[in-house]
């Protein structure tokens, strides 16, 4: 079990594809783009 936990801790975080800041991942999400560049092509 702590051989589970422990792959999950190494997962890089999420980086944005737009401008490259790192973000918290959304559960069952699959956007690559943080909230304020994704916003933005809502627009």
């Amino acid at each position: 079990m702590i051989m589970n936990l422990d792959f999950y801790k190494r997962i890089p975080q999420k980086e944005c594809r737009e401008c490259g800041e790192h973000f918290e991942e959304q559960a069952e999400s699959y956007i690559y783009e943080c909230e304020r560049c994704f916003g933005l092509k809502e627009e």
